[in-house]
């Protein structure tokens, strides 16, 4: 088996465990009782290899890093977020993340591997623009920092669904990326009010949440709005840097640092939408709804950039699929 047949075979593996990861946690949040939660994990762990091999295999065929086209683009999208992933979970020990990030990592893979044309699968010959150390440095950053972020945004849009219709005002510190982390001890008053101690930090702070939610979903709800803040306050950095990094390359490569090609105009507007949610949530104190809307249409903003402006838009980083 040659290297060209491994890549065909890995992306369809890819995709296929992800389905079959995505079932496994959607049935173990439908019935908690069952003993899936380690079984999720491990597939996506699976998935994330198998697509690292085909990475892997991509790059030696090629001679290149393997981020040139829409294809590799997209399977290293997936990489990145079934690797955050493996974190978020970590962090959350909830099995809705993966019920939340599996659906959007297979439906990644299954875009590349099904629905490309195949001379947009194959690999090509660099252009001499690209033929440059900074296309690993740039591309690969900027990759990874749309994965974290996509993967922040995803918790704050499960957030959104698990207090869906409920009055929910989490009030308390924001500062530092560390968040705080739940105590087990929530003292229900009759009211229908909830008071919880949240340590942030060294510093314990009393937290209160007006909700008419069970303490259990309360203390999920928590940890979702938690884990989805300092995912993203990982993922913000990264975008600061891919973004420098396109500048210099961008510079090296045109003659120009910027030239408000399309893609670098929504890389911006990008920055700004998640430095604005970082804003409110470390200088306003936001917590809670507010600051998950601004992060659930962060994810659309995330895929117009990344995906919207190479196929349909006009300029340096247009893959040029339905328009040229």
């Amino acid at each position: 088996m040659n290297l060209v047949e491994l890549q065909s075979y890995l992306d369809n593996i890819s995709f296929g465990i992800l389905l079959l990861t995505m079932l496994v946690y959607w049935v173990g949040v439908a019935f908690p009782q069952l003993p899936l939660k380690t079984l999720g994990t491990v597939g996506m762990l699976i998935a994330n290899l198998c697509i690292a091999a085909l990475l892997a295999a991509r790059w030696i065929a090629a001679g290149y890093f393997p981020l040139s086209n829409l294809y590799e683009s997209l399977f290293f999208l997936a990489w990145g977020i079934t690797a955050i992933h493996l974190v978020a979970e970590k962090m959350s020990q909830s099995r809705l993340v993966g019920a939340a990030t599996a659906p959007v990592a297979m439906g990644i893979c299954a875009f590349a591997a099904l629905t490309l044309p195949d001379e947009m699968q194959n690999s090509a010959p660099l252009v001499p623009a690209l033929k440059s150390n900074w296309l690993m440095m740039h591309v690969s950053v900027m990759m990874i920092s749309y994965s974290t972020l996509m993967v922040g945004a995803v918790m704050a849009i499960t957030f959104l669904i698990v207090t869906a219709g409920q009055q929910v005002e989490l009030q308390g510190s924001s500062l530092g990326i560390g968040g705080y982390r739940l105590n087990s001890n929530l003292d229900l008053e009759d009211n229908g009010s909830s008071t919880a101690t949240m340590p942030i930090g060294n510093v314990a702070t009393m937290t209160r949440a007006t909700v008419t939610l069970s303490p259990q979903r309360l203390s999920l709800a928590q940890t979702l709005d938690n884990v989805s803040y300092r995912i993203i306050g990982l993922g913000f950095p990264l975008l600061t840097i891919g973004i420098i990094a396109g500048g210099v390359w961008a510079n090296e490569a045109w003659g120009s640092y910027w030239s408000w090609d399309p893609k670098e105009t929504w890389a911006l507007i990008t920055w700004l939408f998640f430095a604005a949610y970082l804003h409110s949530r470390i200088t306003k104190g936001w917590q809670g709804r507010k600051p998950a809307i601004l992060a659930a249409t962060g994810f659309v903003v995330i895929w117009i950039c990344y995906l919207g402006v190479n196929i349909l838009g006009k300029g340096l980083h247009s893959y040029g699929w339905f328009f040229n």
